[in-house]
């Protein structure tokens, strides 16, 4: 064995001939970059840097607590304390005394109880709503794609220019006297579920992310003689629960939310979500201000629970919504 070449021998000959290496072998496997940042690597193993970073780092923590949890502590103090506290020292009711009656006087006198449910109620139907016309209104335009489809397209992006107030009339009167079949859906929750769904915004979004998945597996759904229905429910559905699962939080985030839609149509308070009750709740009653705030507290303590339970998931389908790996 040379140190150039590997040493052979010529079959029916007492030759040999040498066999060069090729370049790749005899180059050293190079280190991979490290990737860089605003501080060297030996700037970081410096102690004053590192005492520097650890101060930061936990002064920006600090931080984030007081501007995620603040509001929210607060309103949950607020919601036990005295009203005459409330007003005159607000950063003193941590020293008051608690009054945990305000949570049953809101949860009776307010009806948080009947208002969250219709609430749940409004949600789950604009999120059913939202996701069959926009899956199907995305399935249309990227996969199916008929010769009016870019003239579709162009026509759904132009509304997103249009602020919504614009349609705002329009569609009432609308909700007032259906077009085709004469009928009033005010005071009836097809009221709020019908508009929730008619957004171009997700329709867009959706037809993104079909347009990301691959072609092959749509061709051989077809070649196996599956037909346009069930390539979507078998094929493009499962392919897309993180983009899915991303406009179901948004779509939920957004009704519950929403007050100026729901109090036009739902003039029945026995039908009206939480976020209309709670704006009429203080007005032209005797209810103490701390009665409201523990109103207001029952209402917003209910999301946060809900997403710390489903965190995960909803994590989950966001860091997923980018694309298909494979």
């Amino acid at each position: 064995m040379s140190a150039l070449g590997q040493t052979i021998v010529v079959p029916g000959t007492d030759s040999v001939a040498a066999e060069p290496i090729s370049a790749h072998h005899s180059k050293r496997p190079q280190k991979e970059a490290k990737p860089r940042g605003a501080i060297s690597t030996a700037d970081r193993n410096r102690p004053v840097v590192k005492v520097s970073m650890w101060i930061i780092q936990i002064v920006m923590f600090i931080g984030l607590i007081f501007a995620g949890l603040g509001p929210i502590l607060w309103s949950a103090r607020a919601s036990v304390a005295p009203s005459q506290t409330i007003v005159s020292n607000p950063m003193g009711i941590w020293f008051s005394p608690y009054e945990w009656g305000n949570l049953l006087q809101a949860w009776n006198g307010a009806q948080i109880g009947s208002s969250l449910a219709n609430t749940a109620f409004v949600a789950i139907g604009s999120t059913v709503s939202t996701l069959f016309i926009s899956a199907t209104g995305a399935y249309l335009l990227s996969v199916l794609r008929p010769k009016w489809g870019p003239i579709l397209s162009g026509a759904i992006l132009a509304t997103l220019f249009l602020p919504g107030v614009i349609s705002l009339v329009p569609l009432y009167l609308t909700i007032l006297h259906m077009p085709v079949i004469g009928v009033s859906l005010q005071n009836t929750f097809w009221a709020v579920w019908l508009p929730a769904g008619a957004s171009a915004f997700n329709v867009i979004v959706l037809k993104r992310f079909f347009d990301s998945i691959p072609r092959e597996l749509i061709e051989a759904a077809k070649i196996d003689g599956a037909g346009q229905l069930r390539v979507f429910t078998t094929v493009v559905i499962p392919l897309s629960r993180p983009i899915l699962g991303v406009v179901t939080l948004l779509t939920v985030i957004g009704s519950w939310k929403d007050y100026l839609w729901p109090m036009l149509v739902l003039t029945n308070p026995n039908l009206q979500p939480v976020s209309v009750v709670l704006g009429s709740f203080g007005n032209g009653t005797s209810q103490p201000f701390s009665v409201q705030m523990a109103a207001v507290f029952l209402t917003i303590i209910i999301p946060v629970i809900l997403f710390i339970i489903f965190q995960k998931q909803f994590l989950r389908g966001v860091g997923a919504a980018g694309g298909i790996k494979g």
